[in-house]
């Protein structure tokens, strides 16, 4: 396992150039780097000028509603941040906008008191450098 991560970090600028001669897109991300999404990760914080005495009322309702995403499989993680300034749910979607169309079924939301961050994320691809047909 000691020898993995070096092993990594010298085939990273190797794949990458790889990636890079082998994608016409003009982005400057090669298109082997961007992985197939297989969740959206949400970071959900209050607009500003949101107080606290708006939002309180509705959270045992928020709460509901987010137990029940949980419990039908939709948010496969939630999490409070570290600074106290909101929430960020994992969501076991494909797309950013189904993440969105299952944001927007949840109290605060409907009332729009939250903003809402979409990042959807996938594989690490540079593990691909393991696997160099993979490239291919």
């Amino acid at each position: 396992m000691k020898l993995m991560i070096p092993l990594l970090m010298a085939a990273l600028p190797a794949a990458a150039s790889v990636a890079q001669s082998q994608s016409g897109a003009g982005s400057g991300v090669p298109s082997v780097a961007i992985p197939k999404t297989t969740a959206v990760l949400v970071i959900e914080t209050p607009k500003q000028g949101v107080t606290a005495q708006q939002i309180m009322p509705l959270i045992p309702d928020e709460i509901q509603a987010t137990v029940k995403l949980y419990l039908d499989g939709k948010i496969r993680e939630w999490y409070s941040r570290g600074d106290g300034k909101g929430v960020i749910f994992l969501l076991d979607v494909k797309t950013e906008e189904e993440a969105r169309a299952l944001m927007e079924t949840l109290p605060l939301a409907k009332e729009q008191l939250m903003k809402h961050e979409y990042i959807p994320v996938g594989p690490l691809m540079p593990l691909r450098a393991l696997n160099p047909a993979a490239l291919q």
